[in-house]
Order: C-alpha cells, then sequence, then structure tokens
C-alpha cells in the first residue's frame, strides 16, 4: 500500500522527501523553460543572416512575438491555476512549449520562426504561475525565499543550456539542431510530471487559507493596495529588462564585435551562466534562509545594493573594446541577474493570499516579460538600426546596449521604495484573513 508521504502525493503534511522532490520538478520545469527561451539568443546571428533581417525585425521576429502571446496569456493562464487542478495545467504547458519549441527548427521562413516562437510563448505562460503557487503549498512563508531561490537554480542552468550545449550543437549542426536538443526533453518531462506529482490543498501552510477563490475584480482591489508588492513586481520587469535585455543581444554583440563564429557567444557566456549564475543562485538560497532574513527588508536590501553595485560593470563590459576586460566584466555583472528571482517570486507570494498567488506572480511575470521580451528587443533593435542606416554593426549595437544598461538603477530604487510599504502589505493580508474567517 503507497504511504500518504511517498512521492508524488499532497497529504496535509508533506514529508521532506515530497517537498524537495517536487521542488526538484518545478526547477526542471523552469530549467527547460528558460533554455527554450533563449535558445534565440544564441543563434541569432546565423537567424538574422539566414532570412536577411534587419536588427529591429530580428528582435520582432525571436522575441517579441513570444513575448506578446506569453504576456497576453500569463494572466488568463494563472486564473485558471488558482482554481483547477494546478498540476494537469502544467503539464500541458510544458508538453505544448516543448513541442513548439522542436517546430522552431523546422521554419523556413520568418514567418514560420514567428509562428513557432508564438506557440512557445503560449505554453510557457502556464509554467511559471502555477509552479510558484504549488511551492507555496509546499514550504511555509519563513521557508519560501529559500525554496523559491533553489526553484530560480533553473533559471542558469537553463540558460547555460541555451548558451554551451545550443552553441556547440549549432556550431556542429547548425541552428536548426539546437531547437531539437532542447525542446524534446521537455516532453520527457511533462510525463513525468503527470505521472507522479499530485496537486496540493491550496493555503494549508498559512494562516489565510484558501477559503473561497476570489473574483479576478477584487484580486486586481487587492493587488493595487498592496503597495510594497508593485514595487516588487516593477523591480522585476525593470531588473529583467536590464539583466536579461543585455543578455539577449550579448552573444550577437561578441560574435560581431570580436569576431568570432557561429555560436561562439553563447559558449563564452555559459561558464558565466551555469558557474557565476548558479553560484549566486545558491549562496542566495542559503543567505535568505538564514534566521536573520526573516525579516523581509533584509531581503529586500540586498536587492537594491547589490544591484545598483552590477550596473556599473554592466555599462562596462559594453563601454571597452578589450576582450578580457569585457569577460571579467560580464563574470561581475551577470551572476547578479539570477539573485533576484527566487527572493522576488517568495516576496509576491507573500504579499497575496493563497488563492490570488498565481495572479500575483502572473502580474509580475507579465511586467518582467514586457520589459524583457517586447521592450528590450525591439528597443535595441531600433536603436541598433537608427545607428547604424538600418545596416547593424557592431558599434551601432554597442551603443544600443550602452544606453539599456543604467536601467539597473532603476529597478534598484523599486527594491529601495519596496521595503518602506512591507508592513502595511502584512496587515491587510492580515484583515483579509479575518473577513474571510468571518464569513465561513
Amino acid at each position: 500500500m503507497a504511504s500518504t508521504t511517498a512521492i508524488g502525493a499532497a497529504p496535509n503534511e508533506a514529508s521532506a522527501l515530497t517537498r524537495w522532490y517536487v521542488l526538484l520538478l518545478c526547477m526542471l520545469v523552469y530549467t527547460v523553460s528558460i533554455a527554450d527561451r533563449y535558445v534565440i539568443s544564441t543563434v541569432l546571428e546565423p537567424i538574422r543572416l539566414e532570412f536577411h533581417l534587419t536588427e529591429t525585425a530580428a528582435g520582432l521576429f525571436t522575441g517579441v512575438a513570444l513575448g506578446l502571446f506569453y504576456v497576453t496569456l500569463g494572466l488568463p493562464m494563472s486564473w485558471l491555476a488558482d482554481r483547477t487542478n494546478r498540476r494537469n495545467l502544467l503539464t500541458f504547458a510544458v508538453a505544448a512549449w516543448s513541442i513548439m519549441t522542436t517546430l522552431c527548427g523546422l521554419a523556413r521562413s520568418p514567418v514560420q520562426l514567428m509562428l513557432a516562437r508564438i506557440g512557445v510563448g503560449i505554453g510557457e505562460a502556464g509554467g511559471t504561475p502555477p509552479c510558484n503557487a504549488i511551492i507555496a503549498d509546499y514550504f511555509p512563508p519563513a521557508r519560501r525565499a529559500m525554496a523559491t531561490s533553489v526553484f530560480a537554480l533553473g533559471a542558469p542552468i537553463g540558460a547555460w543550456l541555451g548558451s554551451d550545449i545550443a552553441g556547440r550543437v549549432a556550431a556542429a549542426q547548425g541552428w536548426r539542431a539546437a531547437f531539437w536538443v532542447l525542446g524534446l526533453p521537455g516532453v520527457v518531462l511533462a510525463v513525468l510530471i503527470a505521472l507522479t506529482m499530485r496537486e496540493p490543498p491550496r493555503g494549508r501552510l498559512d494562516a489565510c487559507s484558501a477559503v473561497r477563490p476570489p473574483a479576478l475584480g477584487e484580486t486586481v482591489r487587492f493587488m493595487a493596495a498592496q503597495r510594497g508588492g508593485l514595487h516588487v513586481m516593477m523591480a522585476m520587469g525593470v531588473s529583467a529588462l536590464w539583466g536579461w535585455g543585455l543578455i539577449w543581444f550579448t552573444p550577437a554583440y561578441i560574435e560581431r564585435m570580436y569576431r568570432m563564429g557561429d555560436g561562439s557567444g553563447g559558449v563564452l557566456l555559459s561558464p558565466i551562466h551555469l558557474v557565476g549564475g548558479a553560484g549566486a543562485t545558491l549562496i542566495t538560497a542559503w543567505l535568505v534562509g538564514q534566521r536573520g532574513f526573516a525579516d523581509q527588508r533584509r531581503i529586500l536590501r540586498l536587492l537594491w545594493i547589490s544591484t545598483a553595485l552590477a550596473t556599473v560593470p554592466s555599462f562596462l563590459a559594453y563601454f571597452t573594446t578589450d576582450r578580457t576586460v569585457m569577460t571579467a566584466m560580464l563574470w561581475l555583472f551577470v551572476p547578479v541577474i539570477y539573485l533576484y528571482v527566487g527572493p522576488t517570486f517568495a516576496l509576491v507570494q507573500n504579499a497575496a493570499p493563497p488563492a490570488m498567488r498565481a495572479v500575483f506572480i502572473a502580474v509580475g511575470l507579465l511586467l518582467a516579460n514586457v520589459f524583457n521580451l517586447i521592450v528590450a528587443p525591439w528597443f535595441v533593435g531600433v536603436m541598433s538600426d537608427h545607428f547604424s542606416g538600418g545596416h547593424p554593426t557592431a558599434q551601432s549595437l554597442r551603443l544600443a546596449l550602452l544606453i539599456l544598461a543604467p536601467t539597473g538603477l532603476w529597478a534598484a530604487l523599486h527594491y529601495w521604495r519596496a521595503e518602506h510599504h512591507l508592513a502595511a502589505d502584512a496587515a491587510r493580508i492580515a484583515a483579509y484573513a479575518a473577513t474571510l474567517q468571518q464569513a465561513a
């Protein structure tokens, strides 16, 4: 007879093995989503050359196409996640975007590639919000920043896969093969989720349990009052604009500026993603798990100071024309774009009652991906085409990236502002919980 604490079960008191197994599965989902999302930046230059695209068109067909559907469907998918079986939604989403990633490798025109990327965006809209909501029902509030930081390990591992593996495969077999290699494992992961993960009861570890699913309007009104939570969401968005916006074009910039071959920019970045990014994420997970960081203001202090400091090397990486200096600056800058991911997921979750969490996370991701997948590729592409007269060069792309780099200071400002509103946010959640208890 199966134990109630066996892997995949969702008892009222889940075992440590169950909690960490579910966290591992969710981390793998995030890994696959990041790899499938950002493989395009590694092979952007050969795609642009084969299809004879301008810088603006390259950003439109590869980033903006995915981003528009990702952010448009993010809220409806999160609304479903707060009302339906999150495991089933997650299974469908992972399978869908993985299949569409493989289809990117079959594209024979820019329009076909854009349609496949739209499919990736539709699938990925149902990935991260359910994962975060599930994790919150396996780890209590004081441990969520640690758990979501472990979950965030998927970002550097996925970026490494999308850079190193995709770069090496593209160099050996062409850019289309990179999509096939990264897309197919996601189908296997979807099957594993369906067979071994079960849905946990909502809000079982919170004082404010999920008594009833609120209407979307009620969630929006509550969110609008959570000023600390809103600043964290904006910080997520601007951090993505700054860090991931720069990284989107960095492989193409490296190959163009330093006259390197196809995929070489991704290979140069890959150890920075894997070693620097994973190291920063693990250190952050350990740090925020310490007793002193139970006070969320300290987490926000860590985020605004590290982001502000890392803005300097993010500018110098593109200001210099020396490859050694550029690489050193990337080692200082890139790890910090991973540091914020896990803590901000936890901060947003803790700013929401349990039955509103997926929508709160979706709004944070909407802002992050509007800035990252729509604004950044479009802005950098337009600026580069402007500086080059429609004929992209290394110098035109360099100038565009230098304009984007200082936005790290904007993100730091929002983290700093959020610190001053946490107490009021917590009091509002307590009052909402009391209202639900009286109505029950």
